[in-house]
């Protein structure tokens, strides 16, 4: 038999196996109070754990004790018939005065409650529990790229433009150097020289040696200055950039919702878990991550997330406008050839008259073009997914979307019902591109 020891130190000075025996004791009391903590919190803190407060009742280690009519066993008082050694004392009843302390419950059993704080690993397991997230960083995000040209040394070939005087002179020099080519001063001494001994009027024998000596030292001189030239072509060097890909290292993720009277709190509740799944998938990949809310009616607008969440405005359903509305926000505050966009668009499929083929023209010639992704999530019940299990059949603003999906690969469309069904559905929109083909 083989015998595995754990040699692993506790993080923080806290036994890592009696905690995790404590969460699965007591997972459905913390699922439950984890829900409730997810309805009022932030999209963006969503994975930076959570203090939790749950019952103390029911979560006390299981612990042996002496049974009361069987075997030996020792009173504890004289004349004590209830107790035996290793019971423990209830809290008594709520008495008749009048402190200022907290009210007890109505059996005399009241305690307080239990608080402790989740990491953010076990906030995210108990969390996507229900939909078996995975290791999600190993699930791959299509990525643009923007080129950046980084200088990469020099050239001998390029365009006057990038032309590099001082290095082309600093070649000449040292070439020009290892190659004694005669300067310019040197000739211009000879010559003066030659010029001194012609102005003599009577030059003797000697002179007229000397001068000839010279001007053969001259000719010398201009036949080597001709030999090696001033600059050559192999002085000169031109600057040289190379294109170097550099991943976008921001992103913003813009959440789309429709808040008209057919979506209730069920469905905000279904939409919120897939943009909170998206935000942490993007959160993963990019170090910068900015969230964008825009809600519609018959008209939409940019708002905070509590208003997006839980504003109970509402009125008629113009999907249109919420697209139109995204662009704007794109060209004022992220142009896409600095920001990777990605868009998620929840809504029940209801529309204005006539509105959805707008929503598919905008889609189509300027939504997706500026998107890395859009993905669009319909939320039905169940009965009407079964009346629509057909994914050709829907109504109008799915049948339209449907044509732009079957044209842009950076668009895809699903249906969910229910919270189990959002993990699935969200890998099926984010697989790799390899595998989607394939599936």
């Amino acid at each position: 038999m083989h015998h595995f020891i754990d040699r692993r130190q506790n993080p923080g000075g806290r036994s890592l196996g009696n905690r995790q025996r404590f969460i699965r004791r007591a997972k459905a009391q913390i699922k439950e109070a984890l829900d409730k903590s997810i309805h009022d919190r932030k999209l963006g803190d969503v994975a930076n754990g959570e203090d939790l407060s749950i019952p103390a009742k029911g979560i006390a280690e299981p612990r042996l004790r002496q049974a009361a009519n069987e075997g030996q066993r020792g009173r504890v008082l004289p004349g004590n018939k209830e107790f035996v050694t290793g019971d423990q004392i209830k809290k008594p009843p709520k008495g008749g005065g009048e402190g200022a302390g907290k009210e007890g419950s109505d059996d005399g059993e009241g305690e307080d409650e239990f608080r402790f704080t989740l990491s953010r690993d076990e906030f995210l397991e108990l969390f996507f529990e229900d939909l078996e997230l995975p290791d999600l960083i190993k699930t791959d995000l299509r990525e643009i790229t923007s080129v950046v040209y980084r200088r990469a040394g020099f050239a001998r070939d390029g365009t006057p433009a990038n032309l590099d005087v001082m290095r082309t002179m600093r070649n000449s020099l040292g070439r020009r150097i290892a190659l004694s080519r005669p300067e310019g001063k040197d000739v211009a001494t000879l010559e003066a020289e030659i010029k001194a001994l012609e102005e003599t009027t009577e030059p003797d024998l000697e002179d007229r040696g000397r001068l000839d000596a010279l001007y053969e030292e001259l000719e010398g001189l201009k036949r080597r200055q001709k030999i090696v030239a001033y600059i050559d072509p192999v002085d000169v060097r031109y600057r040289q950039r190379t294109p170097e890909p550099v991943p976008n290292t921001q992103a913003v993720m813009f959440c789309l919702m429709d808040v008209s009277g057919s979506m209730g709190e069920r469905e905000k509740d279904l939409a919120k878990r897939f943009f909170v799944l998206l935000h942490l998938f993007l959160k993963r990949r990019y170090e910068r991550i900015e969230l964008v809310f825009i809600r519609h009616t018959h008209e939409a607008q940019e708002v905070d997330e509590d208003t997006f969440f839980y504003s109970r405005q509402s009125g008629g359903t113009v999907v249109s406008t919420a697209l139109t509305k995204m662009m704007e926000v794109v060209r004022d505050r992220y142009p896409a050839d600095t920001w990777n966009i990605y868009a998620a668009q929840a809504s029940d499929g209801e529309n204005f008259s006539g509105d959805s083929a707008r929503c598919s023209k905008l889609l189509a010639e300027e939504v997706i073009p500026a998107c890395q992704y859009y993905a669009y999530v319909e939320i039905l019940d169940e009965r009407e997914f079964e009346l629509f299990g057909n994914p050709d059949a829907g109504a109008a603003l799915w049948r339209s979307y449907r044509d732009v999906a079957a044209e842009r690969e950076n668009f895809a469309m699903k249906r969910v019902t229910k919270p189990a069904d959002i993990y699935p559905v969200f890998r099926e929109l984010f697989l790799r591109q390899g595998q989607r083909e394939r599936v």
